[in-house]
């Protein structure tokens, strides 16, 4: 377990450390603005420059915007995930802190598109192991718990607000460029994480009751268990069928892990759900 925390701890540190040379040695220079909450204090801190001649820094601004957030996670979320959140804020500001501003290339495009590789490396590593980025990542695992929406709705609409400041502050080519970066970071998550809001898990183990009672100490889901048999081995066995988020993913492997290493399990898209999905605050029966 020590080596398990230890190196999602590590994980985190290093997806924080790719996001600060994302925006320092690429994006912040360029005007070119990175998604979610780091975009959001990236764009404010340039108007408080620009506008008003009051030097605020990225990364104090990404960890003021946060501290609410970090709130809200605590409660709502879980320590946990909060805390690796807590980890992922505090290290990127301090890299952020840390690292120079420099331009490595004066090629705009080359900004935006090697600035959103690198960011979407960060966050995408630190989502496979089940930590969070902080920011947006809290509001939508909020989001996803209680009510059932699509996520990417409101990172479009904060990512919306970004691209439009970019564009009416600055020239409308930043807008473009930073669409351009946005898109190349979700598309980077998406290759390393999933691109799915929700995904459907089915397993095959002998161990059922245990594992249906492990994953409900950790997550509000909704479980369907039906006798499965060997084809091969004319074992006798269960198959726990169940739709989680992407956000949980992690969680449920670790859990499968623990419980029934032997266990088989099948992740597929779901592209849609017609009737009851589970949320937080619903009963479990």
């Amino acid at each position: 377990m020590f080596f398990i925390e230890s190196k999602r701890i590590a994980v985190v540190i290093f997806g924080s450390l790719l996001l600060a040379i994302s925006l320092n040695f690429f994006l912040i220079n360029a005007n070119v603005y990175a998604s979610g909450f780091a975009g959001a204090a990236q764009i404010t801190s340039s108007v408080f420059e620009d506008y008003l001649n009051i030097k605020l820094s990225t990364g104090i601004l990404l960890l003021l915007f946060n501290i609410p957030v970090f709130i809200l996670g605590w409660f709502k979320v879980g320590k946990g995930f909060t805390i690796y959140s807590i980890v992922s804020v505090v290290f990127t500001t301090i890299f952020l802190e840390i690292l120079p501003v420099i331009s490595v290339s004066e090629d705009i495009i080359l900004n935006a598109v090697v600035g959103g590789v690198i960011a979407g490396i960060g966050v995408g590593i630190s989502l496979k192991l089940g930590a969070s980025t902080g920011g947006m990542d809290i509001v939508a695992m909020v989001l996803s718990r209680l009510q059932d929406k699509p996520i990417g709705t409101y990172f479009l609409i904060l990512n919306g607000v970004i691209i439009v400041a970019a564009g009416v502050l600055y020239e409308p080519e930043n807008a473009l460029y930073t669409m351009l970066a946005l898109y190349v970071t979700t598309a980077v998550i998406d290759t390393i994480h999933t691109r799915h809001e929700k995904v459907t898990a089915m397993i095959i183990t002998r161990k059922a009751d245990e594992l249906q009672q492990a994953i409900h100490q950790k997550m509000v889901r909704g479980i369907t268990i039906l006798p499965a048999k060997g084809a091969y081995s004319k074992e006798d066995r269960n198959m726990l069928f169940l739709v989680i988020t992407r956000y949980e993913l992690y969680d449920l492997e670790t859990i499968i892990k623990e419980v029934d290493p032997n266990a088989f399990t099948n992740i597929v898209q779901t592209v849609g759900i017609f009737g009851f999905f589970r949320r937080e605050g619903d009963n479990i029966a």
